[in-house]
């Protein structure tokens, strides 16, 4: 028997309990959730409304099934990749937000290591479906990628990274177009301009509630561009988007049902305005999270338009 040893009892040496090890596993596989953000789904919603906007459009109101599954699976899959990579960006930030300092890395309950991995893994997924769609979608897919991974590094250089979020978050509208329609035409482009937009707007309302917080730290944002100028600035953008909206859908031919979910957005975007004109950092969080009801409220317009569209 080797030094230190106990001595044997004569009975067969007794595994752990597989519940001893399910709730580390378990609570390891929560983490890596919340460090996807699957909590909180309000960034899946803020991605999703602009490519089913392009789908329905592109596809006149019947998009293909085919590729209606893998830009929604695709949404959920970078929109995840996008969290993990930015919170891996992040991890000597957060834990001096107030807002952020519970982040699976920031409070050490996941390693450096494993967020890559996981990124890679969600990567990994992204490409599978990728190859699902033809090759001009699958090279727009590329470019997608390529922004996920900037812009979490933007906010160190860049004095308005919203636009690059935007430029990200819009990129699936190019892209259901090319898989959609074959092509990506002058209206594809118009509407992901409207999402970099739209972006400003709701990320500048994100950016103002961690304001004291970005300016202590060295984070840039529009929150902090803009200064005191910042809910002037918004509610004008508010009114560009509004008004991007319009030429869209008289470009794409879209009657009364989308024009009248128009002035629902509207009134929307009103509510959020009323939030934010305090500065106050709770109201402007609150009307972030609210800010994915104008991208659904836009897409049951283009809905019921080709719904009830004459024959």
């Amino acid at each position: 028997m080797m030094p230190g040893m106990p001595a044997s009892t004569g009975k067969p040496a007794t595994k752990p309990a597989p519940r001893a090890v399910a709730p580390s596993l378990a609570e390891s596989l929560r983490q890596y959730a919340r460090l996807m953000r699957l909590d909180r789904p309000v960034g899946i919603w803020l991605l999703l409304w602009p490519a089913l906007w392009a789908l329905w459009i592109a596809g006149d109101g019947r998009p293909d099934p085919l590729v209606f599954s893998v830009m929604v699976l695709g949404v959920v899959v970078m929109r995840s990749a996008g969290c993990v990579i930015n919170d891996y960006a992040d991890r000597g930030l957060d834990p001096h937000v107030a807002r952020t300092r519970d982040r699976p890395l920031a409070a050490g309950l996941v390693t450096p290591t494993e967020a890559l991995v996981l990124f890679a893994a969600l990567a990994l997924v992204a490409v599978a479906l990728a190859m699902a769609l033809d090759r001009q979608a699958q090279l727009l897919a590329i470019a997608g990628g390529a922004l996920t991974v900037a812009y979490p590094f933007m906010k160190r250089w860049v004095s308005a990274p919203q636009v690059v979020l935007g430029a990200a978050f819009g990129w699936s509208v190019p892209m259901a177009f090319a898989a959609q329609a074959g092509a990506v035409p002058r209206l594809a482009w118009l509407m992901w301009l409207t999402v970099v937009v739209w972006a400003v707007v709701y990320d500048t309302m994100y950016a103002m509630a961690d304001r004291e917080d970005d300016l202590r730290i060295g984070v840039k944002s529009t929150a902090i561009l803009f200064g005191q100028a910042d809910v002037f600035i918004v509610s004008l953008l508010m009114i560009v988007l509004v008004l991007a909206f319009a030429f869209i859908g008289q470009l794409a031919g879209l009657g009364p049902w989308y024009f009248g979910s128009l002035l629902a957005a509207g009134a929307l975007l009103l509510r959020h305005r009323a939030l934010i004109a305090s500065r106050e950092p709770a109201r402007c969080f609150q009307a972030f999270l609210e800010s994915h009801h104008v991208g659904a409220v836009v897409f049951a317009g283009i809905v019921l338009d080709y719904t009830f569209r004459p024959l």
